[in-house]
């Protein structure tokens, strides 16, 4: 499963169970101990936290994902669209790197909401976004008037990640920026390699490593 939203505050605990047999709610009663007294302690496992989550601790950050490797991304910029004041981030980065271009669909509207909200706010230099269409197949079909926001920022070919790196080094002086990747082997060992050779502006990049993909 995919975890669209990062959730702020916790309510209560579903319990979910799957298995091949027959599970009612009496025998899942049945595994409980009643009464509990305060004195017993629970243990929940899981889910793991991921390396995105770290994306908020930074005042600035670059996401790149390529293909459906945006998805861990989503639920960042959702979290953005719910309240981007709150965090220590002043400014993001978002490199989103695709073969077809229907596959910007996916996420099309929450990028324009989120895009059209800091705009109305005052901080259009808050998201940099910039697609890229590695492929020019059907590029007449761009995203229609529906996103023209998006529309002017693609790109076609790939990143040139290390001009990339300079630019944000040069508008983000003596900053640490911090560098996540949900994509390709290839794109992960070159952000990797550009973030440990860039150290120019005094700005110093900080290499985080997405594992969904």
């Amino acid at each position: 499963y995919n975890i669209k939203y990062i959730n702020l505050e916790y309510v209560h605990i579903n319990l979910i169970l799957y298995n091949t047999n027959v599970i009612t709610v009496s025998n899942i009663l049945n595994l409980i101990p009643v009464p509990i007294s305060i004195s017993d302690e629970l243990y929940i496992d899981g889910p793991f936290g991921s390396p995105s989550e770290e994306i908020f601790n930074y005042e600035v950050s670059l996401c790149v994902a390529g293909g459906i490797g945006v998805t861990p991304f989503a639920s960042v910029l959702n979290t953005l669209l719910y309240d981007w004041k709150q965090y220590k981030l002043r400014r993001l980065y978002f490199i989103w790197v695709c073969r077809e271009i229907q596959s910007f669909h996916w996420f099309a509207d929450l990028l324009c909401t989120l895009h059209n909200k800091l705009w109305q706010e005052n901080r259009p230099d808050y998201l940099n976004i910039q697609l890229y269409l590695s492929r020019t197949d059907g590029i007449q079909n761009l995203l229609g008037e529906k996103y023209q926001a998006l529309n002017s920022r693609l790109i076609i070919g790939k990143p040139r990640l290390k001009l990339l790196f300079e630019e944000i080094a040069k508008c983000n002086k003596k900053k640490c920026v911090g560098v996540f990747c949900c994509g390709p082997s290839e794109l992960s060992k070159e952000l990797h390699k550009l973030s440990n050779q860039n150290s120019s502006h005094g700005t110093k990049f900080e290499y985080n490593k997405e594992s969904f993909c």
